[in-house]
């Protein structure tokens, strides 16, 4: 079973990155007085190897506090690199401090950070490499985990057809205990009803059992918790209204009674709120410093392609549903549609050098300022006209989720293809994954896709 192989994985796992660690010092020693100039060794390399000794240990010990020798086969590459960086950095500054306050001036810093980042990098792409070998695996049906199936209703069928689909995630569904057989669920094997749960967990031995009941069979949750907690079995559960929740959930607790928090994001946090802020600010004065000279011919062009203003201005819906004016380069002739009309890539109302303008994304410029101001940010879900609003927010689920964040210039649906005249269902799914997920490494994954259209990073998809 997928236990024993995973404890032996884990091992190899853990000493793998100790030996990354410990070998990264002396080979940072080696490039700081050996490759760089100007160093004089003024701590042997012996003391170097005793310290990388303390560190390796320390930083294994914050890897498993920060939960990465768990099972990563649900969690994206971005989070589990986060904690690997965080993890690196609360050592790193751990030493540093330690160094300080016991005045041992002898070690090199500049040997520390080159140790610092190697390691990290190393790691990385240790990692990166790991998922890609898993996911080659996976697809061939090894390193599975298998599972038992409690419930046939909406969520059972829509979870067998994820882990059937895809088979990178490693998951082989069994079969499935039910009432009775059903249909959507051709293709997994019927094990008999709830009475015979107890006896399937047993002689099976599942790594995992997973109940998605329907709420007219919520009675039967205290009988499966026994059966599961009898025979040793972890349960998993899909509540029957899964699809109105977020992915990562968040509880409160009131008096010992937990309170599940539907729509808590990590940018409610204010320390995530400024750093995106200020990552804003800095990236936006830095592009239009950059784009300046762009803009200029942009304006140009605009002035001679027809009469109007070079810059156009429109209503869009943003952070708290307030109405704000997102700025473009005018790209059409002016005409009085822009409040209802949605534009498409083979539009009679655009000007040949706003189609041109278009093609590039060099309409979008002016944005920075919009940046600079505070209506906008660099990444995040793309701002809607008011008259659409209105029109989907009664027609798209989680629609409204959208403007709980500042809107972007470029988001996660637009990396992923999903921009101009396509499906507003598929843009909200991943607007609400990337509010969901979001993070600061998670912003410059896109900021990079949508540069290197897609190519320089590898990322993931919303499944």
């Amino acid at each position: 079973m997928i236990k024993e192989n995973q404890r032996l994985l884990n091992r190899l796992h853990v000493l793998s990155d100790g030996a990354v660690l410990y070998l990264s010092l002396p080979a940072a020693f080696w490039i700081r007085f050996h490759v760089l100039r100007g160093g004089t060794v003024t701590v042997p390399l012996w003391r170097y190897l005793v310290l990388g000794v303390v560190l390796t240990l320390a930083q294994l010990f914050v890897y498993a506090a920060l939960g990465l020798y768990q099972s990563q086969r649900k969690a994206r590459l971005v989070w589990e690199l986060e904690r690997l960086w965080l993890a690196g950095g609360l050592v790193m500054g751990a030493l540093l401090s330690f160094l300080f306050v016991q005045r041992y001036v002898d070690y090199s810093r500049l040997t520390l950070v080159v140790w610092f980042f190697l390691s990290g990098g190393l790691l990385s792409c240790k990692r990166a490499a790991l998922r890609r070998g898993l996911r080659y695996f996976r697809q061939r049906g090894y390193n599975q985990k298998h599972v038992v199936v409690i419930g046939s209703g909406e969520m059972a069928r829509a979870y067998w057809e994820t882990v059937r689909c895809d088979l990178e995630l490693g998951y082989t569904a069994v079969g499935y205990v039910s009432g009775r057989p059903e249909p959507g669920l051709e293709g997994l094997r019927w094990l008999g009803g709830y009475e015979k749960l107890g006896g399937v967990l047993e002689s099976g031995r599942p790594d995992e059992a997973v109940c998605a009941i329907g709420p007219e069979e919520y009675g039967r949750m205290p009988e499966i918790i026994s059966c599961c907690e009898k025979t040793g079995t972890k349960l998993s559960i899909i509540p029957f209204y899964a699809k109105y929740m977020p992915s990562n959930p968040q509880f409160d607790e009131l008096e010992g009674i937990p309170l599940l928090n539907l729509r808590r994001i990590p940018l409610d946090n204010w320390a995530n709120a400024l750093c995106k802020r200020g990552m804003d600010i800095v990236g936006s004065l830095a592009l239009i410093a950059v784009s300046a000279p762009l803009m200029a011919a942009c304006a140009i062009g605009v002035k001679l392609s027809s009469p109007g203003p070079v810059i156009f201005k429109q209503k869009r819906v943003g952070l708290g549903k307030r109405p704000f004016d997102m700025y473009k380069f005018r790209s059409m002739y002016v005409n009085g549609t822009q409040g209802t009309a949605w534009s498409t890539n083979h539009d009679g109302r655009k000007t040949r050098f706003g189609a041109f303008m278009r093609k590039c994304s060099l309409d979008e410029l002016p944005q920075f300022f919009n940046v600079l101001k505070g209506d906008m940010s660099l990444v995040g879900p793309r701002p809607e006209i008011p008259y659409y609003v209105e029109k989907f927010k009664e027609d798209v689920p989680l629609y409204m989720v959208k403007h709980q964040v500042r809107p972007g210039i470029t988001g996660w649906a637009q990396v992923n293809g999903l921009r101009g005249d396509t499906s507003i269902k598929a843009r909200v799914e991943h607007d609400v994954y990337y509010i969901e997920h979001w993070s600061v490494l998670f912003d410059i994954e896109i900021l990079l896709k949508t540069v290197f259209g897609g190519k320089f990073v590898n990322g993931e998809a919303l499944r």
